[in-house]
């Protein structure tokens, strides 16, 4: 006898099968079809996780040419650059973007883990998961699917990224994984967009202020990201049990 294939309720959701559905439709295609095609697939249930750091004009302006209404979430990590908090607000005016969502970290985990606010001097892995692992996580409950700018091109374990892939539960979408240097300062240029004004005093990356340097010429644009330590990403493109591994040091 043969068996009968399980029936699938309206809540039945799964992250492999979104993810190579979505590749084998839009897998090939621009930025902004990437994100139209996350967007009809999932509605209400996408969002947009943006730094507003030194390149995120590019995919803020590719969404929103789509929809001004995806939810954009902005972390606030509580050791921001003042420049970032007000070039969030600048970007959000002049994009006209309608639902930014501030999130900050629980101030329970913080009074217990981070009482001081100097965690990053002796912990920078714990320091980032209390500060953005965690929130960001609990932000993302009720979405399965979510888009950042990770680029192949800043290396390290983005150099392989495709355009959706499915991580802890949810679709993990990267409109602008294929473009090159050259195909992001283009943009910026064709659309006249707004650079962060750190920029200019030579950030390329802009992450925490005690954990983010300027880079020298030459240098990757995440070189001045954790400089001088065995680290390269804050967790959040980790998948939870990554998080975990890292935070036992194995």
């Amino acid at each position: 006898m043969t068996a009968l294939p399980a029936i699938k309720d309206a809540s039945y959701f799964d992250a492999l099968d979104a993810a190579s559905y979505l590749d084998s439709r839009y897998g090939e295609g621009a930025p902004q079809k990437v994100i139209d095609g996350a967007l009809k697939y999932f509605g209400r249930r996408f969002a947009l996780v943006s730094s507003f750091g030194s390149e995120s004009a590019v995919l803020l302006h590719l969404a929103a040419e789509v929809s001004k209404d995806i939810p954009v979430l902005f972390l606030d990590t509580g050791k921001l650059f003042g420049e970032t908090r007000r070039f969030r607000d600048e970007l959000t005016d002049k994009l006209g973007l309608t639902d930014v969502r501030t999130i900050k970290p629980d101030e329970n985990d913080l009074h217990t883990n981070d009482p001081k606010g100097n965690l990053w001097v002796s912990d920078t892995n714990k320091c980032c998961y209390f500060r953005k692992v965690v929130p960001l996580d609990s932000a993302l409950q009720g979405f399965e699917g979510w888009a950042s700018g990770r680029k192949r091109f800043q290396g390290g374990v983005r150099s392989l990224l495709p355009h959706f892939e499915a991580s802890d539960g949810r679709v993990k979408v990267n409109p602008m994984a294929f473009w090159n240097k050259e195909d992001v300062t283009a943009y910026i240029e064709k659309h006249r967009l707004p650079r962060h004004p750190l920029v200019e005093q030579g950030f390329a990356s802009i992450g925490c202020m005690p954990c983010t340097e300027p880079v020298s010429e030459g240098e990757s644009d995440r070189a001045g990201r954790w400089k001088g330590q065995n680290k390269t990403e804050c967790g959040i493109h980790l998948s939870l049990a990554e998080n975990s591994r890292v935070l036992s040091g194995n």
